[in-house]
């Protein structure tokens, strides 16, 4: 009785997998397949760059000196003209009184003078009478008119005395006007580099003591594309940007400027481009990182095809024909492909433009197969104990 269960058994075995080959052999194909739909596709251009106030004002100073007071802080509101911060002015104020001296020195020396001349005019104006009725020699004669005419020289003199110290009173009282530090624009003060006992130097560069940006409702982003986008960008292009600081929102621009001064970082060139953004709800701080999107090309409706589509081949070993032009597969009511050509236009990361007269809105595109690449893998079935 063993003797005829064993070959039973065998037979059987031999069936099950024979069968199993066969319907693995003639199993019908089936595919993973997306409809054709009218799409809105999106071509951006992605950069990143901080935001920074239109205009911003930096303000220093001109001479130098000890920080007396300091009137306005960070995020202060200004007006033109107001009193941001004084520099100690003693010794402004004495350079003003010793210019003041000087002046009025100058002034005595030319009144000195001038006497002096007056009174050498009528000396030689008597010689010359006395001259003429021959009572003195001509070498006094000439003595009294070199005298009188050095008397003018040194009035012409004096006066130039006067017109430098002026000049140097005029410097000196500027200097002390100097040292008001007075903000020229409306706006908000940004930084502030100096704190109340600090000495400023200004002999060889202007040191900045505050910095002013204006009209904060209008802010700008600073941001730097890479050299092979671009070409794509133009002044005029819409822009989407995010911020770290508020995640969950996005903010729009346009673009404002491209700047043509190239920027190299290891070899990597980028360049500049200034998008315009509104910020009358304040939510936009100078220095902020912002994540942006120049959208260089729109198309709204267009027949399109997931991405998937235009790399689908069902000879995935690479066995089947190989095709000059593109083309995507179209799954019939019979349930069997048929490749038909087409021309692509914009794409994005999801969807391609398809032109063709060939493909219509709702036919089913083939993606994929279905099952490759789904399989879990687990542990392989037993095979039949034999007794």
């Amino acid at each position: 009785m063993k003797k005829m269960i064993l070959p039973v058994i065998l037979l059987v075995f031999i069936a099950i997998l024979g069968t199993g080959a066969y319907l693995k052999k003639h199993k019908v194909q089936e595919y993973k397949t997306a409809p054709v739909s009218k799409e809105t596709i999106i071509q951006v251009v992605e950069a990143s760059g901080t935001i920074q106030p239109v205009q911003t004002v930096s303000i220093g100073s001109q001479v130098s000196g000890m920080i007396k007071e300091i009137y306005v802080d960070y995020n202060s509101k200004v007006k033109k003209g107001q009193l941001l911060a004084q520099i100690d002015t003693s010794l402004f104020t004495a350079q003003v009184e010793q210019a003041q001296a000087n002046i009025a020195n100058a002034k005595s020396n030319l009144a000195k003078i001038q006497a002096v001349a007056e009174n050498d005019k009528k000396t030689y104006d008597r010689y010359k009478n006395l001259y003429n009725r021959n009572f003195i020699a001509k070498s006094e004669l000439d003595l009294a008119e070199s005298t009188y005419k050095s008397d003018l020289a040194q009035i012409s003199a004096a006066k130039a005395q006067i017109a430098q110290a002026s000049a140097a009173y005029n410097t000196a009282a500027a200097n002390l006007r100097y040292t008001k530090i007075i903000s020229p624009v409306d706006g908000v003060v940004v930084s502030r580099g100096v704190d109340v006992g600090q000495t400023v130097a200004a002999s060889f560069q202007t040191p900045e003591l505050f910095s002013v940006a204006q009209d904060l409702t209008q802010m700008q982003i600073e941001a730097s594309v890479a050299e092979a986008d671009i070409g794509k960008v133009k002044v005029g292009q819409e822009v989407n940007y995010t911020l770290d600081g508020y995640q969950d929102s996005v903010f729009y621009g346009k673009v404002l400027q491209v700047r043509i001064s190239p920027t190299t970082v290891q070899n990597v060139v980028t360049y500049t481009v200034i998008i315009q953004v509104n910020n009358e709800d304040m939510k936009l701080i100078p220095g902020m990182t912002a994540n942006v999107s120049i959208i260089t090309s729109k198309k709204a409706d267009v027949m399109s095809v997931p991405n998937a589509a235009l790399k689908f081949t069902p000879n995935v070993d690479g066995s089947g024909p190989k095709y000059k032009k593109q083309g995507i597969w179209i799954l019939g009511g019979d349930k069997k492909i048929k490749r038909i050509n087409v021309q692509t236009g914009a794409s994005d990361d999801e969807y391609t433009e398809i032109i063709s007269d060939k493909i219509h809105p709702g036919d089913n595109v083939v993606v994929g197969i279905k099952g490759r690449g789904d399989a879990k893998k687990g542990r392989q079935p037993r095979p039949p104990r034999m007794f």
